[in-house]
């Protein structure tokens, strides 16, 4: 090849849209979202005697509780015409009866147990049912065992430092988002936003970020991990001159590189419990699209949770570990600022990039490693096996920019 092919190849590049997903097909066929996993759908106290429609991974969900307190979850569709089992209402304790025609589904195993419009003696009572749904309370939240497996326990999947940890205080938001899921937690795991799009976001107005990092990612069991080991609060771009983060009112975190906790801040030192937990990044992110965030005084956490290919139920929580006055404390300061900053305006800012991704095609750069390594996590989903896929630790680095 000449010098001048080379040359217009080159240029050729420039203009390039970029890769699709050919590479990772199991990542590629998850749009809609994974089976055999738990998901947060609705705050516990949204779910009552009332029947409450949800949708995930393109299945509709009616949720309501038993006389005893405890969440059913239920296929929102009746057998006899395909109405909504939501629109119905409770004629007999622990049942739900359609609007339709009074056709009544037990909560607890979803048989059909009554036809009211048929008669006590309908035929069709036992020969009748509807799917029924693993749920479960924790966290203040409702959550739904989506597949066709057994349900493994949810403490299975829960981050382990809230399996059984110690008192603690709990604030967040549920919303709807426009955008997929797998996208969402891209954008989670990738610090290099963080930097430039958050910029203006009113809960960093005092907090300082570096303008770029050096990254590898760590994975340990089901987690993957993005360990910082350069931090450079500015840049001198050639021809074009020098740009940072800093402004004189804005704190720089106190923690030395490679071991600080989130990325923002100027607090001395952490809480004694996150402090004590054996974390190797301050960001990590697992299946089925569950990514933490660790700061020095609480813990950040977003669900991914699939409704279809198009839209994501968007669950944050932030959790502190806090009793007594302190605790009270917490959720004033959740309730008048956190949760309009936070949850708010600076998590807004995420749907507003992720509503508007148009990949693939892309054209990825060296931060995207943790990208990248999100998207390896899919091959070891086996679809065929009830085994849980095996979890080794492997290392990938990106030799700079953010990420």
């Amino acid at each position: 090849m000449s010098d001048a092919d080379t040359t217009r190849r080159k240029e050729g590049w420039k203009f390039d849209s970029g890769r699709n997903w050919d590479s990772w097909p199991k990542y590629q066929a998850a749009a809609g979202g994974l089976h055999d996993y738990w998901y947060p759908v609705a705050w516990s106290d949204q779910v009552g005697r009332k029947p409450l429609a949800v949708r995930v991974c393109g299945l509709n969900i009616v949720l309501m509780r038993s006389q005893a307190g405890k969440p059913h979850a239920l296929q929102d569709r009746c057998p006899h015409r395909g109405v909504r089992l939501s629109q119905g209402s409770q004629q007999f304790p622990d049942t739900l009866s359609c609007p339709y025609h009074g056709w009544t589904y037990r909560l607890s195993d979803g048989e059909m147990v009554a036809a009211i419009t048929d008669g006590p003696d309908s035929r069709m009572c036992g020969a009748v049912a509807v799917r029924t749904y693993a749920a479960e309370d924790r966290l203040g939240l409702v959550w739904i065992f989506v597949g066709d497996r057994p349900p493994h326990p949810l403490d299975d999947q829960l981050p382990e430092e809230l399996v059984a940890p110690p008192p603690f205080a709990v604030g967040g938001r549920i919303e709807e988002r426009d955008g997929n899921w797998r996208l969402y937690a891209e954008n989670g795991f990738d610090e290099g936003h963080a930097k430039y799009l958050h910029r203006t976001a009113l809960w960093r107005i005092f907090k300082v970020m570096p303008t770029w990092n050096r990254i590898h990612i760590e994975r340990d069991g089901r987690w993957l991990y993005r360990v910082e080991d350069e931090r450079h609060w500015e840049a001198d771009f050639p021809g074009l001159g020098r740009w940072t983060n800093r402004r004189w009112w804005k704190l720089k975190p106190r923690y030395t590189e490679g071991k600080m906790l989130g990325n923002t801040g100027g607090s001395a030192r952490s809480d004694p419990y996150i402090a004590s937990l054996p974390l190797k990044g301050f960001a990590s992110l697992s299946l089925p699209g569950v990514l933490r965030i660790a700061y020095p005084q609480f813990i950040h956490y977003e669900f991914y949770v699939p409704i279809d290919e198009k839209r994501t139920r968007y669950v944050g929580l932030m959790v502190q570990f806090k009793r007594g006055l302190a605790r009270l404390g917490f959720y004033l300061h959740y309730l008048t600022v956190i949760r309009w900053l936070f949850h708010g305006q600076f998590s807004g800012q995420d749907h507003w990039m992720v509503a508007q991704t148009d990949a693939p095609p892309e054209r990825l750069y060296r931060p995207d490693v943790s990208v990248i390594e999100w998207r390896r996590l899919f091959s070891d989903i086996d679809l065929g096996s009830d085994e849980a896929p095996a979890s080794p630790t492997r290392t990938a680095q990106s030799d700079g920019g953010e990420a």
